[in-house]
């Protein structure tokens, strides 16, 4: 009886968890860049937080979607689109680097190069700063130039950095809850000196609303088999418990 109650909380907990991971993606279906979410019955790692790792029992987050969105053009210049299987580098909230493919970057009153949801673009030396400047361009190749701030006219284009392109292919990487790609365990990703750009363009999130719809429907039918489980051993118990209990 007692594995029969484990296991019906057991998958209730998952399908809850399931749930919270189909909702994420579909409040996330036009967020640049955004790789939804995936869900499957096994006994997965789901990547947190400072990169502490845990167990869960079944249905989890793992791991993120690796196909591309649609690419959109924008026609502004500070808008990136990674080409094939590059990800662009940049610096998660707890100092360590991480990867992502949203590239709608922005420059902060700081100087630094940022992404849309505010995390440091990594360059060769660590986070781009980018120095006053007249006009800022990325080439296809993600090399960065400035034209200085008053420079006077016919002043060529001074390269100040690269954006730092990696492929994660063949490397154990997880998603994590700030939705950034992560090296499992710690670590970075050696850069990929072939990886391309789409200047002026930005790709979109890979949700797919009508799937996400679906797999919703077929998750919440799933919980009340389970919820129906755990009233059934509830049932069952309390029978056993009738059986036993002396007359008066």
């Amino acid at each position: 009886m007692d594995k029969l109650v484990y296991t019906a909380a057991s998958g209730l907990r998952a399908h809850m968890a399931a749930q919270a991971a189909i909702a994420n993606n579909m409040a996330n279906a036009s967020t640049t860049g955004f790789k939804a979410d995936r869900v499957r019955f096994d006994q997965l790692y789901l990547i947190g937080q400072g990169l502490e790792t845990r167990r869960p029992t079944s249905e989890e987050v793992i791991d993120a979607d690796r196909n591309p969105g649609t690419v959109q053009q924008t026609g502004r210049p500070l808008d990136v689109a990674m080409a094939g299987n590059a990800w662009l580098a940049v610096q998660a909230t707890d100092g360590s680097e991480a990867y992502t493919r949203r590239g709608d970057l922005s420059i902060a009153a700081s100087g630094v190069l940022e992404t849309g949801d505010g995390f440091p673009v990594m360059g060769s030396g660590g986070p781009i700063t980018v120095p006053p400047a007249d006009k800022v361009q990325i080439a296809a190749d993600g090399t960065i130039s400035i034209l200085p701030l008053g420079a006077e006219k016919g002043t060529e284009m001074q390269v100040i950095d690269k954006l730092r392109l990696v492929s994660p292919q063949g490397s154990d990487t997880l998603k994590g809850l700030d939705n950034l790609l992560h090296v499992n365990g710690g670590g970075t990703l050696p850069e990929n000196m072939d990886a391309k750009v789409e200047v002026g363009a930005l790709e979109g999130s890979n949700v797919d609303m009508t799937q996400a719809l679906v797999d919703m429907i077929q998750n919440q039918r799933s919980y009340e088999v389970q919820a129906n489980l755990l009233k059934e051993a509830k049932n069952m118990d309390e029978s056993g418990a009738s059986v036993m209990r002396m007359p008066s």
